[in-house]
């Protein structure tokens, strides 16, 4: 079989995410943690021994009543069953005991696995989050880190010990009585965990269907309300109602035969259960009417058969929680394994900025294999100075910035800054570098001092409100009755979009970068406001390298260069002034933004 099948296999079977959840129960060089999985092991085996003596005390207690048999130990029925009780007690004592000791394993895997993919998530290539459904996501995390403490516990604490308490049972009824009571209890336990699994297998599919009805129900209200102002716009409040009525009827039908199998399940499981419980108490019955068994026996034949049905009913519900569990584990371990586009070398170096000199040497890239954006550019922006990339849409100007950041690798040709090819640095390296205030600033649901603050961690009061100045912004946030602490909502929906765009510019001048990349900075903002903001961005570009990536011309026409992009080629190049007398296509460009602002 090739690796590839094998792999396969594993995932259909779970081995794979078992043998990805052990090391979480015996991590290397972590001995408090493997010292609480053995007591807490000790505690469970110590509690199953105390639950199968149990019922012989009971025996006795019954018998000393009765005047049956020899009062064991001369300890008498109240003594007797005083023991009984004591052992009822210590058998719930050592269990807490044992999930008290297991608790925090439990814990720590489902923190560090959840850490993990969220580390993992963020380390995925901006293609996979563009393509993702937030939605979707979300609960395949949540799912998946839920069932990691579940296929712990029930894997040690379930499984292992039904198992063990059946052979404890086993032995017993052999030993005491008679080599039919074992076969029937075989028998009984052997249809009951075939009928279970067998159900069960089936139940797992129509969960699985349910799962997935549930994610897209999720997805869909999600989606609809992060684009509330569109359904608002046009009107589609009931449109949307209805599709999510839509994917929410889907999930009730998937739920409801889920139920309907449960039901199945659990009648099946009590006719077996009745079953043996009836032959073995038969038995006994014939053993005591004989006089080969006393009353005590029958009772306790009759408790031993009733303690391992209650395990034995939960069977049922573990294994398909644990077969569950493997699905959604295994989707987010298939999201674990999800490679990055995007990664450091082995050899990668911290990118060392003297100056900021920025370089495109014959860069090819394109986001579909078949369809290239760019089409061998080279530029050159000398340190300090601010270059202009302009062009219409679809020319591939704000490629050029996704690049720059690395959200993706060239394709063909390279790109450097002070002569370092991006793809030889460290990505954290290259984001310090780099301050990015895009056209649409996104915001944290939190506060304006915690967004603009998130540009330099550990940022004080001071430098915050400095930058706020600098954005053209700190004005109005003293008119808010809370300040700075002034929560903006989420995705910042409670301020306008040119408030959003100058928390985002101060939040990008807090970080005081070498590199500035303007993508469309003031776009969102009025002709007042984004004159304004120009002088506050032009005198933070002073001393760094500035990329402008610009539609509207105005805002660039000091730059030292302005490039001019068509369809993925550098057509014209120069300065202001320069174009405009080429009469070429940044002219043309010009004349009709000029036209359509004295239109306007």
């Amino acid at each position: 079989m090739s690796d590839a099948q094998t792999d396969r296999a594993e995932r259909r079977s779970g081995l794979r995410t078992i043998r990805k959840v052990a090391p979480y129960l015996w991590p290397e060089g972590e001995t408090w943690i493997k010292r609480r999985v053995v007591l807490a092991l000790t505690m469970l085996v110590v509690a199953k021994l105390v639950a199968v003596g149990t019922p012989v005390l009971y025996k006795g207690a019954v018998d000393t009543l009765a005047e049956e048999g020899v009062p064991m130990l001369a300890l008498g029925a109240v003594g007797l069953t005083v023991a009984y009780g004591m052992a009822r007690l210590l058998n719930v004592a050592f269990q807490q005991l044992r999930d008290a000791l297991f608790a925090p394993v439990g814990q720590r895997a489902l923190r560090r696995l959840a850490l993990q993919t969220f580390a993992h998530i963020h380390r995925l290539s901006m293609r996979y989050h563009i393509t993702r459904k937030t939605g979707g996501l979300s609960r395949i995390i949540e799912r998946g880190v839920k069932g990691v403490d579940f296929l712990l516990r029930f894997l040690l604490f379930s499984i292992g010990p039904l198992v063990l308490e059946l052979v404890l049972v086993a032995i017993i009824l052999t030993v005491l009585f008679d080599f039919w009571y074992l076969i029937i209890v075989a028998v009984t336990i052997a249809l009951y965990v075939w009928f279970t699994f067998r159900v069960t297998e089936w139940r797992v599919k129509l969960r699985r269907e349910m799962n997935d009805q549930d994610t897209d129900a999720n997805q869909k209200a999600i989606d609809s309300l992060l684009n509330y102002e569109t359904v608002k716009y046009f009107g589609a409040e009931a449109r949307e109602a209805a599709r999510y009525d839509r994917a929410m009827q889907a999930y009730e039908r998937a739920a409801t035969r889920t139920a309907y199998s449960l039901a199945f399940l659990n009648t099946g499981q009590s006719f077996l259960i009745t079953c043996g419980l009836v032959g073995v108490m038969v038995l006994a019955a014939l053993g005591v009417q004989s006089g080969a068994l006393t009353v005590g026996d029958f009772v306790m034949v009759n408790a031993y058969m009733i303690q391992i049905t209650v395990p034995l009913n939960f069977l049922g519900t573990v294994y398909r929680e644990i077969r569950q569990s493997l699905v959604d584990m295994g989707e987010m371990f298939d999201l674990l394994e999800q490679p990055a586009e995007v990664t450091d070398k082995a050899d990668a170096r911290p990118l060392q900025v003297s100056g900021g000199r920025i370089e495109l040497k014959d860069v090819h890239f394109g986001y579909d294999p078949e369809r290239e954006i760019l089409k061998g550019i080279s530029l050159t922006v000398p340190a300090g100075q601010t270059v202009a990339i302009v062009g219409a849409t679809g020319s591939g100007k704000s490629t050029v910035g996704r690049l720059l950041f690395r959200f993706y690798d060239v394709t063909g040709g390279a790109l450097t800054i002070d002569g370092q090819d991006l793809r030889d640095v460290t990505q954290n390296s290259l984001h310090d570098a780099i301050g990015v205030v895009p056209q649409d600033t996104v915001l944290f649901n939190d506060t304006i001092r915690y967004n603009i603050a998130y540009g330099r961690d550990g940022a004080t009061q001071a430098e915050i409100e400095e930058a706020a100045r600098a954005a053209q912004i700190h004005d109005f946030i003293t008119t808010l009755p809370s300040g700075y602490d002034t929560a903006v909502g989420e995705r910042g929906l409670k301020l306008s979009g040119g408030e959003k765009q100058r928390v985002g510019i101060a939040r990008t001048l807090l970080k005081n970068p070498p590199i500035l990349l303007l993508d469309e900075a003031t776009s969102a903002l009025d002709s007042d406001t984004e004159s304004e903001i120009q002088t506050a961005l032009a005198r933070a570009g002073q001393g760094r390298t500035v990329i402008t990536i610009a539609h509207r011309l105005s805002t660039i026409a000091d730059s030292d260069e302005i490039v001019v992009l068509d369809q993925g080629r550098i057509v014209e190049r120069g300065n202001h002034e320069t174009l405009l007398s080429h009469d070429g296509r940044y002219a043309m460009l010009w004349n009709r933004q000029q036209m359509d602002q004295e239109a306007a």
